[in-house]
């Protein structure tokens, strides 16, 4: 298995393409946008000088990395002779299913398809296959190139074969894998997002500020980041929608979204990829300073 293609080139696809491409995988980078595959390769090279400046590795390994990946704005052409292809798409249950109906028909028949959703079920991708016994999930964690795990998930008709490979694969990859079922939320989402949530509304029912919130849980429990600081590294709009994807699948109110994360979204405060969020990130990507509207 040497041939990988990446569909979608954002922040997780193009992760997910430097990690193949600097383990010696091919890799055909596929986006509709050409301005995303430049702002995709633009970043990866941007990581991987980070990574020879801290002598991680060394200038020819980030000529070696960026050689091996090449970009396509068409998916028909990208997957031509794919071994595996993962798709790394916005969490939108109705462009996933999409893709993988088009993916299911351009690629070879033995392709094994991967999707990175973090919360949507592999099962239902699957049925939209004529191949469910070869999709399976591969939830990579960002940053994808210094991040270890890998959620590997099982849809209902995925072989052991298929999951023993994909196992074996991150591996390779220098991550750690870790075999789940297919639920809402898997394992990482489903104890992230509800604690994530509560933190929400621990802040909309006043009981603490963003800083203070975020403290407690930095120095109480020894977490390297807040739950809020970590919602806008995320996105709110993905936690929304991880959220709403579980309050569905599990029809547990528990798990519904608190109202101030709804209206954020609405606004379009996404946190750090629209500039505010929580924390105000005009001058500094770094949470340093608190929203006008939590100050």
């Amino acid at each position: 298995m040497k041939n990988i293609a990446v569909i979608g080139a954002g922040t997780m696809g193009n992760g997910i393409a430097h990690t193949f491409a600097q383990s010696g995988f091919k890799v055909k980078l596929i986006d509709l946008s050409e301005s995303n595959l430049k702002r995709g390769i633009d970043t990866i090279s941007k990581n991987l000088d980070r990574q020879v400046a801290k002598d991680l590795i060394s200038e020819t390994d980030k000529e070696n990395t960026l050689s091996n990946i090449s970009t396509f704005t068409d998916i028909n052409q990208g997957v031509e002779f794919a071994n595996l292809v993962v798709e790394a798409a916005t969490e939108n249950i109705e462009l996933k299913l999409k893709i993988f109906k088009q993916l299911d028909e351009a690629c070879p028949e033995n392709t094994i398809l991967a999707t990175n959703t973090s919360s949507i079920s592999i099962t239902q991708i699957a049925a939209v296959t004529k191949r469910p016994q070869l999709v399976i999930g591969m939830h990579f964690m960002n940053p994808v190139p210094i991040m270890k795990l890998v959620e590997i998930i099982r849809g209902y008709n995925t072989t052991n074969e298929v999951t023993e490979t994909i196992m074996e694969l991150s591996k390779t990859l220098g991550k750690i894998p870790v075999e789940v079922n297919d639920y809402p939320g898997f394992v990482a989402n489903r104890i992230l997002m509800p604690m994530i949530n509560e933190s929400i509304e621990t802040l909309y029912n006043g009981v603490a500020g963003v800083t203070e919130i975020d403290t407690v849980m930095k120095l109480g429990m020894a977490h390297p980041m807040g739950p809020l600081q970590l919602a806008d590294f995320i996105g709110l709009d993905v936690c929304l929608s991880i959220l709403n994807v579980m309050y569905e699948g599990f029809k547990n109110p528990k798990y519904a979204p608190c109202p101030l994360l709804v209206n954020m979204v609405r606004a379009g405060k996404y946190g750090v990829k629209s500039g505010e969020g929580f924390y105000d990130y005009s001058e500094s990507r770094k949470a340093e300073k608190v929203a006008k509207q939590f100050s």
